[in-house]
């Protein structure tokens, strides 16, 4: 992914309603796969 489409993601995930802290830890699960960080489902 290059930085336009980060940014186009970051930017996504915020009109989503996702705050800072769903936007960092989804982005650390992509990255590293760790369970801890997985996206929950919507309630």
């Amino acid at each position: 992914m290059n930085m336009t489409e980060i940014a186009r993601l970051l930017l996504g995930l915020r009109a989503d309603g996702w705050d800072e802290k769903k936007i960092n830890d989804f982005l650390l699960f992509i990255e590293t796969g760790e369970e801890q960080y997985k996206p929950g489902k919507k309630i």
